[in-house]
């Protein structure tokens, strides 16, 4: 993976940030900054629990050769890395024994009760990942799904079907898991669900989905250790923090840009990364998301001439997982036998240099550039690991608590409140 940010004009050199950044990278290692007793995840890529890893391995094994459909019942953290890696190494339309179904991310009737008359005549394994098991979205979903599972196959088989990520020792679904026997996997304390998909919580769906897990979390260790160091001048994932910093002072929105449809869901986890890390005290750039070339035909128009108040961060994967040629007519009657012959990545790189040149040149826009070749277990595993290092620079430059999110509770309260609940 590469940082390119020839596309953006730094308004002080990284060199003067190397004192600030020294502190902060103390205040990481030593967990002494706020909410340092959630920075588990700094060094998970090497204290991870192996004995678990084996035994994520082995449930995996076991859905795929037992059942038709996985549903991964959670909302959040507990859903968006696991989806983002498997529908970016998988693609969108992958012909695979195993079909992965994700629910208990909305309160939607439709949606629910489309994806459970799906489910009626399908075998199908769930996996439900909750910290406390009393996330309302989760819960009634898991509800549902769980008893259509007892009605079709009984409580006994239904059981062995049922995997549970959630605390180690407390909470409603540790209690349910050890009422009912159900294979169970651990949330860790420090670990918040944002910064979780290197954890049991994105491990088991994305090693169900045939991915190898292994390959994931050596990108993720070797982006820890080549990321760990302070130096200004060498550290990428610092310096990504930096120029968004800069770029802070006069932006608003950093939209981020993929050239592939099955890289979308990447873009929302990172929205969930960084809103939820540095959304708060009236602070921080507001995360939005486009895929292109589709998205050029629509917000490119104000990307390239509306008001100038985004930057962009584009994510551009040289190799695709496929690619076909452009074929030849002969009529040509569409003028595109040009073309002929040529790869469709050709094509798409194409679209991606010239847009690049109109939101810089045109445009004005500020654009860093991530630039990887290959998409793939252990690529994205380096990603991922960069852009949380990045994400806890960031939100330390800004000030600000970058692991907690107390925001997300106030429509709960009001939510709970108008349902009539106990307590509210």
């Amino acid at each position: 993976m590469k940082l390119n940010l020839e596309k953006v004009k730094l308004t002080k050199p990284f060199s003067e940030y190397q004192e600030k950044i020294h502190r902060i990278t103390d205040l990481i290692a030593t967990k002494k900054g706020p909410g340092g007793d959630y920075l588990g995840w700094d060094r998970w890529p090497e204290t991870y629990d192996k004995e678990e890893f084996q035994r994520i391995i082995d449930a995996a094994s076991w859905i795929r050769q037992n059942v038709d459909v996985l549903v991964v019942v959670g909302i959040g953290g507990s859903y968006l890395g696991a989806r983002a890696v498997i529908e970016a190494l998988k693609g969108l339309y992958a012909q695979d024994s195993l079909e992965i179904i994700f629910l208990g991310q909305t309160f939607s009737p439709t949606y629910t009760q489309q994806v459970l008359n799906y489910l009626s005549n399908k075998r199908f394994a769930i996996n439900v990942i909750s910290k406390s098991g009393t996330t309302t979205e989760t819960s009634i979903a898991f509800r549902l799904v769980k008893n259509l599972l007892e009605k079709q196959v009984g409580k006994t088989h239904a059981k062995q079907a049922i995997f549970a990520t959630t605390d180690k020792e407390k909470g409603a679904l540790r209690d349910l898991v050890n009422k009912e026997g159900y294979t169970s996997f651990v949330l860790p304390d420090d670990i918040g669900g944002r910064y979780s998909v290197l954890t049991a919580v994105g491990l088991l769906p994305i090693a169900a989905a045939g991915i190898d897990i292994a390959a994931l979390m050596q990108g993720a260790k070797d982006a820890m250790n080549a990321l760990t160091n302070f130096d200004v001048e060498s550290n990428i994932a610092i310096q990504y923090a930096i120029v968004r910093h800069q770029l802070y002072q006069e932006k608003a929105v950093e939209m981020f840009v993929t050239y592939e449809p099955h890289m979308a869901m990447i873009s929302e986890w990172l929205k969930q990364l960084f809103a939820e890390s540095e959304g708060k005290e009236s602070k921080g750039l507001l995360p939005g998301s486009v895929s292109f070339s589709t998205d050029l035909h629509s917000v490119g128009q104000f990307i390239q001439e509306g008001s100038p108040v985004l930057f962009e961060t584009t994510l551009f994967v040289k190799k695709p997982l496929l690619d076909l040629n452009v074929p030849l007519e002969t009529d040509d009657a569409d003028g595109l036998n040009y073309l002929a012959g040529r790869p469709l990545s050709f094509v798409n790189e194409k679209a991606f240099l010239g847009t690049l040149q109109a939101h810089t040149g045109e445009g004005g826009v500020p654009v860093v550039q991530l630039e990887i070749d290959e998409l793939n277990a252990y690529e994205l595993g380096y990603l991922l690991y960069f852009f949380m290092k990045s994400v806890a620079y960031s939100g330390y430059l800004l000030g600000i608590n970058p692991f907690n999110q107390p925001g997300v509770e106030v429509y709960k309260r009001n939510m709970f409140k108008l349902l009539g609940k106990k307590g509210y």
